[in-house]
């Protein structure tokens, strides 16, 4: 597989955030969106990662169909899209490529941070600015980089910061989520809403935040920076403890190493 081919198109496509203002919203439901920049960006990645790799099917969010192939990329074409209609400035681009139901190599770039979090399955999970676009990463190769190589943070709970999933489209939980929050707020440092699974997960790989977790989510929010976060020393799994599934919706915990098991007993707790 060609990672530094699936990196440049996940950065080429940041053309179609910025090429125009009208946002063109669609609602799925009363809280969830879909913007003409989620379809154009997944029509862009579906077609060119075709035409390089025609073997590897493609699981996107944007697609009815879900099934997931022993071969297969997994597309959030905007992780974010709320924060998107609302020029926050925290949403993402994430793909993840799947071998064998194991992710091997996983990309997540916000595009207005213009910052990439990437990691090789074995290779580490590292950070590029890309300023002055990526033609020194890619002229390395990634599995050449050895700079700005992520690191979970080694703190204990008192003194993390974390980050949950609400899930604006399911408020029928918003009681059942906030009491969790608080519970944990009340032994955490403090707690943080960015709003985009790919992008809070890198961070804990980044050392930015320490800890997440959310009652419902689907696998194209998270099959990328899950392997940021193991190559970075992280841990993460279902509520339960179970394996993270890549091919339907699942509740999920993510975490540096120190914290894990007691930010789980809190989040069932």
């Amino acid at each position: 597989m060609d990672y530094d081919k699936l990196l440049l198109l996940v950065y080429q496509a940041k053309k179609f955030v910025f090429a125009n203002s009208d946002l063109s919203v669609e609602n799925k439901n009363p809280y969830d969106f879909v913007t003409a920049v989620d379809l154009n960006i997944n029509r862009f990645l579906k077609e060119e990662l075709k035409k390089e790799f025609p073997d590897v099917g493609f699981m996107t969010e944007e697609e009815e169909s879900h099934t997931l192939l022993d071969k297969a990329f997994i597309l959030d074409p905007i992780d974010g899209t709320t924060n998107l209609i609302h020029d926050y400035k925290m949403s993402s681009i994430s793909l993840a490529y799947v071998e064998n139901g194991r992710v091997d190599f996983g990309v997540v770039f916000n595009p207005f941070t213009r910052e990439l979090f990437f990691a090789i399955r074995g290779y580490g999970a590292h950070y590029f600015r890309t300023y002055e676009g990526i033609s020194k990463l890619l002229k390395i190769g990634l599995k050449n980089y050895r700079w700005n190589r992520l690191s979970v943070t080694d703190n204990n709970l008192k003194n993390s910061l974390i980050e949950f999933g609400a899930g604006s489209s399911h408020k029928d939980q918003a009681a059942e989520t906030f009491c969790r929050a608080q519970r944990i707020f009340e032994n955490a440092l403090d707690l943080r809403r960015v709003c985009s699974t790919a992008l809070s997960v890198s961070y804990i790989a980044a050392g930015r935040l320490d800890g997440y977790f959310e009652k419902v989510i689907k696998p194209w929010d998270y099959a990328a920076a899950i392997l940021i976060l193991e190559e970075a020393g992280g841990k993460f799994s279902t509520w339960d403890g179970s394996p993270l599934p890549l091919d339907r919706e699942s509740t999920i915990l993510c975490s540096n190493a120190v914290i894990y098991d007691e930010l789980k007993a809190l989040v069932n707790g």
